[in-house]
């Protein structure tokens, strides 16, 4: 049998909202309140105005009575005091509507960082409309990507402080010079203590008075001003009598016959890279030397690196010549990828024609044309272009200006004969700053 539905008992008065009751009660204490300015109770019997703070109180508990001013007043003067105590016009406080709270984040969220003072903020400094300075418009000789000069391997660093060999790199670089082209190694020797000329020869390096980290400092320094160094291996695969490595290469066999007497004045003698056990003592200098300094920009070989025709028993070694080069630049570049292996020779068909040197084959980085003599220059200039830039004496500085302004002649290369680079520098900066 089904259940039946009960019926509510008694007076109903729970089920009413509580803010009803407040907003009954609040409704009834401002029309009491307020009514000598609202006039109402001229439409209420006198006794029943007297009873309503009676009539209220039955609806409140005792202790909350206790808080209503006008259902504690016991009588007329209490009542008026009351009053009195009240604002002029009492406006009515509506009940604020319940608001939804705002959902929380899944993920918690991290505390926030302590406020700074208000007293430790500062404004932000005003910023000038353009802040950046602008750069200087380069000249026709700064807009060349390589302006190098050439040390012989004696010329800046023997018996040297480091103090010094810092202040020689700032000297030229305040010359407009952004390339230093040191030797390092010459007359078969090196200029920095090499464990490879210890093991076959049983001495070091070239006799000198360098200190062990002069070629640091040189690079270190340079570096900072955006400066390049190249390592310049002077003489190539030429020796002459004074060379330490000479009798013991006449008593190995290393020497091909005969004199070179290319440069007046100095007879030469050259190493023979065909013999395998030459062509390694070489190559194994290269990655000592690019693994010992492996900040070094480049290395550089010059014309004699090659063999000259007049040689006697006119043996062509070009192909001797290129197959070790190639090899060289191999294992030059395994040992260090980012050097630069460059050469400054003469131009192509000379070099080939007359030194065996068939470098457009070698697989070189860079080719500077040498540009020497004056009475040719014309002729050389369309190699210069056509290539990496020329290298030029003090005989060509009548030759300067125009070589500046050419657009395609990338790179300049300054070789000072008179064996007085601090004098060329100085007299190259003083010609090219009149070049606008």
């Amino acid at each position: 049998m089904p259940r039946q539905k009960k019926e509510p008992s008694g007076c109903g008065c729970a089920s009413i909202p509580f803010s009803v009751i407040l907003l009954f009660l609040g409704g009834g204490y401002f029309l009491f309140t307020q009514r000598e300015h609202l006039d109402i109770s001229r439409f209420l019997p006198e006794d029943l105005r007297k009873n309503i703070p009676l009539e209220i109180s039955r609806f409140i508990p005792e202790d909350l009575q206790q808080k209503i001013p006008f259902l504690n007043v016991s009588d007329s003067a209490d009542a008026e005091e009351v009053t009195q105590n009240l604002p002029d016009e009492a406006t009515p406080t509506p009940e604020p509507t319940p608001q939804q709270q705002p959902r929380l984040p899944a993920a918690p969220i991290s505390n926030p960082s302590p406020p700074t003072p208000t007293a430790e903020i500062k404004p932000p400094a005003t910023l000038p409309e353009n802040p950046l300075t602008p750069s200087t418009p380069k000249s026709p000789w700064e807009k060349k990507a390589i302006r190098g000069i050439y040390f012989s391997r004696y010329q800046i660093t023997n018996n040297a402080t480091e103090e010094t060999i810092r202040a020689r790199v700032r000297y030229y670089r305040d010359r407009g010079i952004n390339t230093l082209i040191h030797g390092v190694w010459g007359n078969a020797c090196t200029m920095y203590t090499s464990q490879v000329m210890q093991t076959k020869f049983g001495y070091e390096s070239c006799p000198n008075e360098f200190q062990d980290k002069w070629l640091d400092w040189l690079i270190d320094e340079a570096h900072k001003h955006d400066m390049e160094v190249h390592a310049y291996f002077e003489k190539g695969i030429k020796i002459d009598e004074n060379s330490p490595a000479f009798d013991l290469a006449v008593q190995r066999g290393w020497i091909v016959p005969g004199v070179d007497r290319t440069h007046p004045g100095v007879d030469h003698y050259v190493l023979n890279v065909g013999i395998p056990e030459v062509a390694e003592f070489f190559t194994n200098i290269l990655v000592e030397f690019v693994t010992k300094y492996p900040q070094i920009d480049a290395v550089q070989w010059d014309d004699y690196l090659g063999y000259h025709a007049e040689l006697p028993g006119q043996v062509d070694r070009t192909l001797e010549l290129t197959n070790f080069v190639k090899k060289a630049i191999s294992a030059t570049k395994a040992a260090n990828p980012s050097v630069s292996f460059d050469i400054c020779h003469h131009n192509p068909y000379w070099a080939k024609r007359y030194f065996a040197a068939d470098w457009e084959n070698w697989g070189v980085d860079r080719v500077f044309i040498q540009v020497y003599a004056d009475e040719n220059f014309a002729q050389e200039l369309p190699y210069v272009e056509a290539y990496d830039g020329i290298s030029i004496t003090e005989r060509q500085f009548n030759r300067l200006e125009e070589l500046v302004r050419n657009p395609k002649v990338d790179n300049i290369l300054l070789f000072p004969l008179s064996g007085q680079p601090e004098k060329m520098a100085d007299e190259v900066n003083r010609l090219t700053d009149k070049i606008k």
